[in-house]
């Protein structure tokens, strides 16, 4: 098979599934390992996509979950930290598939009285990680749906109408963007769908964003502006002219 025709076909598997595994093109393709890794430094070269740990994934597409998990981990974690803090026990929570909020997950094991309902398998492991013989300390409900390979949560129909059967004190998201004029945004359809269902069905909506995510708009909008009621950064957005754009419109900022 001739390498164009090679770089055309792992082009439509990106355009497809936005991230594909080195493993995953070996298989469609065909090819060796080291022709497989020929082609992958062709296509970031030719600035179509950028190189991570074991593939591919679109210059304009999220990187998997794995990997925002590594990025700003400090700042991240501090804003789950103050995020806990804004709750209390005997709420109902909804809590979508992030990097932010699955360290969110991890600091509502100290937390009691809670009921979590997640899309997100990597929450609801951590918020249910402990032994068989113990009790949990909060009521944990991970939505049924379609998975994909490699996928770290559910999504689709299913799963956006499971939601709809739920009432929810408050949503705790972490948007790809957040834009005072804009709003709340992602990335993917499926990952809108979802963030837009979890808005619509909590009385409030508390956005966690790392200072890199103000002043982005996504492709997808999920929540207009008013639509939120407390945005939780971290103290490097402090000098952003997009932090005091969102400060002057929003209700409530909380820096960690």
């Amino acid at each position: 098979m001739l390498q164009e025709t090679r770089l055309h076909r792992i082009r439509a598997l990106l355009t497809t599934l936005n991230h594909v595994s080195t493993e995953r093109i070996i298989k469609e393709l065909g090819i060796s390992r080291e022709t497989a890794r020929r082609d992958i430094i062709e296509l970031e070269a030719q600035g179509v996509a950028r190189r991570v740990h074991g593939g591919l994934i679109a210059l304009d597409a999220e990187p998997p979950l794995t990997v925002r998990s590594a990025v700003r981990a400090r700042e991240k974690r501090a804003i789950a930290r103050a995020a806990a803090q804004r709750l209390t026990p005997g709420q109902t929570l909804f809590l979508d598939a992030g990097s932010t909020t699955t360290m969110l997950a991890e600091e509502l094991r100290t937390m009691s009285g809670l009921t979590i309902i997640t899309n997100s398998l990597q929450a609801a492991l951590k918020l249910s990680a402990t032994e068989e013989h113990e009790s949990l300390n909060n009521t944990i409900i991970l939505l049924g749906g379609n998975m994909l390979a490699g996928a770290q949560e559910t999504r689709g129909e299913l799963t956006v109408g499971e939601i709809y059967r739920y009432r929810a004190d408050v949503a705790m998201m972490s948007p790809v963007g957040l834009d005072s004029k804009n709003g709340a945004s992602s990335f993917q359809p499926h990952e809108a769908a979802i963030a837009r269902a979890m808005a619509h069905q909590a009385d409030q909506l508390i956005l966690l964003a790392d200072h890199s995510k103000l002043g982005l708009t996504s492709r997808m909008n999920y929540a207009a502006i008013n639509d939120v009621a407390m945005l939780v950064t971290d103290h490097g957005a402090v000098s952003l002219p997009a932090f005091a754009a969102l400060q002057k419109t929003l209700p409530k900022v909380v820096l960690a």
